[in-house]
Formats: structure tokens, sequence, C-alpha cells
């Protein structure tokens, strides 16, 4: 039997699961069979706007997205197999992690999506941080529910439900308010012995706002926390309609609990075990480290979450990453369009980007900033794009890309300084996963530079926080197993050989971080002038 037709009759008899993640720029679906590998994929582009000072997305474009998304792995399925996906073994959502979506009883939003992306809480990220002990960063959102009240915004006395993007869109697809523990260590803090919200800290909260009279109390107004492996509702008839509109889609799939993009891209880089870390580099940067205890202080700079499985990772995050470097390779195209070149994006990546690693190790003293929003990191609620250099800093191109990949990553290794120097946590290597590694050798080298950490990548992390997702849907079959085996057993031998990072390498790239956190007062000064 060839592949194709064992392929359609796997599709036919419905033992495909589904993964969806809705990312920064992308919504992504992929179809695994069931020897985990993927069958088909389908993916829909979307951005998100800066409406009244919010970077944020309409949750009308979040069903358009989802929808396009699973018409285009309908459409992969039919051209690959000659079959029509209608039934599915298992399905799970994720997306991006934090952020506020507020609803009251009648379900009806209260207030615009705010993502990740914002850095409008400090007040109430400082005062709750204080408050628990625990860093709260401002993208959480606890940090967004409290900033709405110190700032009397009135939609908070009609709360009746909070969620995360991941949890809007499998509340309207099965009926359930529900959350992975990684996605739900993004909200509030967890206590990973439980699996739970933390109680204690809760009842803190409830205290800390009880002279504002509300009539909610925070856990009831939270979803439920659910572990990988855990069961968390069906697809309704209403949900299939509103994944897939022409009606063809059979209701009734089981769905995992729905995760953060971070949980997934421990998933998919199979990073879910103690001295094990991954690298997701796209639109944001984050790395993440699976810890042995809690940290020995509160660092403002490092998120505390979860795996999926419930252990507890130290996670740097930077709200930047490839969005500046990606609209200067945009600049290029144009230009060579001009001079009269047809080239293609591919080729434009691969070409500009492999001149990074012919140029001076340090960037032959320039610096850039991909600040397209502000960055917590650095103490940025606004950011503006920028690029400066000496009048005696030669303009080479390889060393103007060099500093856009090696500023695309400082405010993370500012992070990851508090990990590894303040705390000591130390990892073997770092997977990674995500658009910055999409041209051979260059995005892993460079990562490896301001790590100082070997990195690794596994070719099918390709497919990204959809692939991860619809694995732990697939892990809801496995009786008996934790997640990490399971991973091991899916994964095999398919992990890379680490690349170890290249002593000029990290010593151009020490340089240039200097460089970048000297130069901060410039990036203050774009921001206070270019209003």
């Amino acid at each position: 039997m060839s592949d194709q037709s064992q392929g359609a009759q796997i599709i036919e008899a419905g033992k495909a699961v589904l993964g969806m993640e809705l990312g920064s720029t992308r919504i992504k679906a992929v179809l695994i069979g069931p020897d985990h590998n993927p069958m088909a994929s389908g993916g829909h582009g979307w951005e998100n706007a800066l409406v009244d000072g919010v970077w944020t997305y309409s949750l009308d474009a979040v069903w358009e997205g989802v929808a396009a998304s699973f018409a285009a792995l309908k459409e992969d399925v039919r051209a690959k197999y000659g079959v029509e996906l209608t039934k599915l073994a298992a399905a799970g959502f994720s997306g991006m992690m934090h952020g506020y979506l507020p609803f009251d009883a009648q379900g009806q939003q209260l207030a615009n999506f705010r993502s990740w992306r914002n850095n409008i809480t400090e007040e109430a990220s400082k005062e709750l941080t204080g408050l628990f002990s625990y860093p709260i960063p401002q993208r959480w959102s606890i940090a967004h529910l409290h900033q709405s009240i110190l700032k009397g915004e009135t939609h908070v006395e009609k709360l009746d439900f909070l969620t995360t993007l991941a949890g809007y869109v499998h509340w309207k697809l099965s009926g359930e308010k529900i959350l992975g523990i990684n996605d739900a260590s993004g909200m509030f803090p967890v206590d990973p012995v439980a699996g739970d919200f933390h109680q204690e800290r809760l009842a803190a909260y409830d205290a800390h706002v009880a002279d504002k009279g509300f009539a909610w109390k925070l856990k009831n107004v939270l979803p439920k926390v659910a572990g990988a492996g855990a069961r968390a509702g069906n697809l309704t008839v209403e949900g299939a309609k509103l994944l897939d509109p022409t009606g063809a889609l059979e209701a009734g799939v089981p769905l995992c609990p729905p995760e953060g993009d971070a949980g997934t891209g421990m998933v998919a880089t199979n990073s879910v075990r103690e001295r094990t870390g991954n690298v997701s580099a796209g639109t944001s940067a984050f790395a993440m480290l699976v810890l042995d205890g809690e940290p020995k202080k509160v660092h403002e700079e490092i998120d505390l979450i979860t795996t999926p499985d419930g252990k507890l990772v130290g996670m740097s995050h930077s709200n930047n990453c490839t969005s500046d470097y990606d609209a200067w390779i945009g600049l290029f195209g144009q230009a060579a369009k001009v001079l009269g070149a047809e080239v293609s994006t591919a080729d434009l990546y691969d070409k500009l980007l492999g001149e990074a690693l012919k140029a001076d190790a340090d960037c032959g003293g320039m610096l850039s900033y991909g600040y397209v929003s502000g960055e917590h990191m650095t103490g940025f609620s606004e950011g503006r794009p920028l690029f400066v250099r000496k009048p005696d800093s030669p303009l080479k191109l390889g060393n103007f890309i060099r500093s856009h990949l090696f500023t695309a990553l400082c405010a993370l290794r500012t992070g990851l300084n508090v990990l590894t120097e303040e705390e000591g946590v130390e990892v073997d290597e770092i997977r990674g996963h995500g658009g910055f590694f999409k041209t051979v050798e260059v995005g892993q080298r460079i990562m490896a530079a301001a790590t100082r950490i070997p990195v690794s990548l596994l070719a099918t992390a390709g497919e990204g926080g959809a692939w991860g997702v619809a694995l732990l849907a697939a892990f809801m079959q496995e009786e008996g197993k934790n997640l990490a085996d399971f991973l091991d057993e899916v994964m095999g031998d398919g992990m890379g050989e680490p690349l170890a990072p290249l002593a000029e390498d990290v010593a151009g790239f020490q340089s240039f971080f200097e460089r970048y956190h000297a130069g901060l007062d410039i990036e203050r000064a774009a921001v206070a002038t270019l209003k």
C-alpha cells in the first residue's frame, strides 16, 4: 500500500489528530497520524493592531483566521490524499500566552483583547510582585486585571470570566472554561505540586482588593486548570461549525486542555525534563529552562511558569525579536526589485543572513534596537526601531545584518544572565525552534553565541507549536505514561547535533551586548522625541 493510500485510510477512518496554534503572525493547523508525524498542514497570516495605545486582535479576526487555517488544512489533505477531512481522533488548540480577555455573565467581551505585547501594567506588576513575593510580569493576565482596577475601569465590576486566547477559543469550541497548566501559569501563579492556581495567593489577592466591593472572587473567574493527558471536553456542534463553516467536520472530537505557545514549544522540542531548555525565537523570543526548585530570590526579569505536565520553568521573555530585521529584509527585496532582480523571499533571507557569518565578530561598532513595541526587560513601555553607528564605523552589509541578529537576542540574554549567573541554573543544551532558525546554521550559530550554550534543532520542530499541541492531544490516548517518556518515544533520535558556541562569536556578542546596554539612552531619546 502506498503512503498516499495509507494516509487516506487514516484520515477517512478518523484516526488523525489536529493541532492548531494562534501565533503572533500566523495561525497554523497541523494534522498528525498514529505515528505522530505531520501528515498535512494549513495556515493563515494575521497581524495585531495598535488600537488606542493597545496591541490587540479582534475576536472576529480570531474566528476568520481559525476557519481559514482549517480550510487550508483541508485543501492540503485533499491535494495530498484525495479525500475530505471530516473526522478527527482528537484535537488541541494553543495560542499566545498571557494577555487579557474578560467577559461578563452573558459571555460578552468587556474590553479589547490586550495581548502579551503590551507593556502597560508596570504599576500593577510591581504592586503584585511585592504582594505575592513572586514575579508578576506586565504581560500576565492578573497584572492586566489589576491595572484595570487601579485605573478605575468600570468593566471589572461586571467580570465573570477571565481567560487567555487559547482558553477563549477552547471555550467557544467546547463550552468548557478550562486551561492547561502551562497557559494558566501565565495568568496567575500556580502551585506545581497541587497542579492548580496557588490558593494562598488567590486569597491574598481577594483580600487586597476587598475594599473595592466586587461581587466576584478571583478563583471563580479564572478557568479550571488541567495537566497534560487530561481530557477537556469535546467539540460541540456549534464549535465544529466555527472551525469548519462548511459543516463537513463531525462534532464530538475529544479535546486536550488548551495550552500556551510556551508549553507547546517545550513539547515540540522535547524540553520538559529537568536540565533541558528550549528557545522560541520569532516575533518575540523566549528561553525556558526547566528548574529543580524555586529560585532563591524574586527576579522581576524572570517568568516562573510550568511545563504542560506541571514542572517549574524559568523563562526569559523578550517582546521583540525578528520583526525589525524582517522589515529590513523586505526593504532589501524592494531595492532588488527596483534594480530589476527577481529574488524569492527565501533567497533574500538565506543570502542576506548568510552575510552575517562573514562579518566582524562585534558588528564593526554598529548598534541597532529592534524595538517595534516596548521591551519590559530593559524598561521600555514603547519602542522605536533604531539603527546607529559612529562616523568611523564602515557601513558594511554583513555587519549591518549581524547587528540586527545580535540585537534581536540582547533582551533575551539579559534575562538569561539572571538564571545562569545569579541563580546558577545549568542546562546541557538549548533546543531551538521558530523563524529565527530558518536559515541553515545562521540562527543556530548566533543563538549559541548569545546564550553561550550549545544549540540543537529538531527537524519536525519546524511545524512549531501546532505540532506540539497535536502531540498533547495524542497524549490523551496514552495510558500510564508520563509526558517526558512519551516525547522521547515520539522524537527518537530526530534531534540534530548541538552546535557549540564559537569563541569568537561569544566574544563578539559580549562586546555588542555591552554596547547595547550602554546605548539604551539613545533608544529612550527616540521614544521621547518620535511621538
